[in-house]
């Protein structure tokens, strides 16, 4: 079973003192590659996260990204038939988060099945076939990404204001519009709402553009993947919480 199992645990677990390349050639090693395949995959894998410059650097000298970068690779130095992926992207800039995005689905393309914990939902969108919303500690809610925003309506409102600071003034005045709680989500300048009523969205931003709130771009569609989490749990995906109560 182990030789079938990959994991990538939250935090980095490469030794400092080797460098990229050896830490990746010592692993392949350790999973019976010969001399010359352990070097070729350990090349070939540097080349995929961008990790070829640094290959003969210590590892302790690497930035965090770098690190996480390594890491996950590491664990990639086989392909295995189910990896367990927990919150792989976290603290990445966002090349090297789009960098591990294309890993995922190369090995899904390959018949990896992954099990993947995430508190960006995005990800989840961008990623996963099927997603299972988990609130202190119990599923709360399960299926395709579409299942789960339909599920908590079937319209939403997406505004991108010009000036964060009107942000306040922009939430109130929805609100009383649409009759409706508005969410702020992590973008200062952004704002959604769950609505379905075409002629309240066409008054709202009638009102927002009388009251001289200037409004840089706007979408009416279906809710997000993150009003559908707030929607289920009462909170945002990526508040504060405990426990690791996060979106799987």
């Amino acid at each position: 079973v182990r030789s079938r199992v990959s994991l990538t645990g939250q935090f980095a677990s490469i030794d400092e003192d080797l460098t990229a390349t050896e830490n990746l050639t010592l692993l392949a090693r350790l999973l019976g590659f010969s001399k010359s395949q352990a070097a070729a995959r350990a090349e070939e894998l540097l080349a995929a996260f961008d990790l070829t410059k640094a290959a003969g650097r210590q590892s302790k000298t690497f930035s965090g990204g770098m690190r996480r970068r390594l890491d996950i690779a590491a664990s990639l130095v086989i392909t295995p038939d189910l990896l367990f992926l927990d919150e792989p992207t976290t603290g990445l800039d966002p090349r090297s988060r789009n960098q591990v995005w294309d890993s995922v689905r190369a090995m899904v393309a390959l018949g990896t099945t992954i099990l993947l914990t995430t508190q960006y939902l995005d990800e989840a969108d961008q990623l996963a076939d099927r997603i299972a919303v988990i609130d202190h500690g119990r599923v709360i809610a399960e299926g395709t990404t579409g299942e789960l925003k339909s599920s908590v309506g079937t319209g939403a409102l997406h505004v991108r204001l010009v000036n964060a600071e009107t942000r306040p003034a922009a939430a109130q005045l929805l609100t009383r519009a649409l009759a409706s709680p508005v969410f702020q989500e992590s973008d200062p300048f952004a704002l959604s709402v769950r609505t379905d009523d075409n002629e309240r969205v066409a008054g709202a931003l009638a009102e927002l553009a009388r009251s001289e709130i200037a409004v840089s771009d706007f979408a009416f569609g279906r809710p997000s993947l993150d009003e559908a989490f707030l929607a289920l749990t009462g909170r945002p995906a990526e508040d504060g919480t405990t426990d690791q109560e996060e979106a799987a």
